[in-house]
């Protein structure tokens, strides 16, 4: 898998992993991009090397969750705020439950990584050119209807990825001992 699909190698520099190291100057649409794709490749890069038993490896009771969990997850994160909230687009859930963290048996790391990317690109794509003042609409939950720029929802996705890049770290902790950001 590799981890650097998710930028330009010739716009950034890449750490010894490959992924690529957020911009340190430029205007705030490319940071807050590379912040981004930072994110998305430490999310791929927690996964890398595993069969589908240990991305199934739950981190500590009562917890249920598991790297293949985030993944899913994130896919839905990824079709929820690009697509539905700043695309506006009526789009289905990406899978039954609607938070992506339950297992499916048939559903194995592969295709979650797929469908994962697939929403990367499908969320780049609708925002490409738009500005960062552009602003959507939430949906749904307790802010419906709460407009949001897409600044602002860049800048909860770098949350959003960092947060569950810890818990990641500690899920690949547990299933190999390997740690690191």
């Amino acid at each position: 898998m590799s981890v650097d699909a998710f930028s330009d190698p010739a716009d950034a520099l890449s750490l010894p992993d490959g992924r690529p190291v957020p911009l340190f100057t430029g205007d705030e649409r490319a940071m807050l991009e590379s912040w981004l794709d930072y994110h998305r490749a430490t999310l791929a890069l927690k996964c890398a090397g595993l069969d589908d038993a240990q991305v199934r490896v739950a981190s500590v009771e009562p917890s249920a969750m598991t790297l293949l969990g985030l993944v899913q997850h994130m896919a839905v994160v990824e079709r929820n705020w690009f697509q539905r909230i700043v695309a506006g687009q009526d789009v289905p859930p990406v899978f039954d439950d609607v938070t992506g963290f339950s297992l499916d048996p048939a559903r194995g790391m592969d295709e979650a990584l797929d469908m994962w990317r697939r929403e990367i690109a499908r969320g780049r794509e609708l925002c490409a050119g738009l500005p960062l003042d552009g602003t959507g609409r939430i949906a749904d939950g307790p802010m419906a209807g709460a407009e949001v720029s897409l600044r602002w929802v860049l800048i909860h996705m770098i949350e959003e990825y960092a947060r569950h890049n810890g818990h990641a770290d500690l899920l690949r902790e547990r299933i190999d001992g390997v740690t690191g950001s």
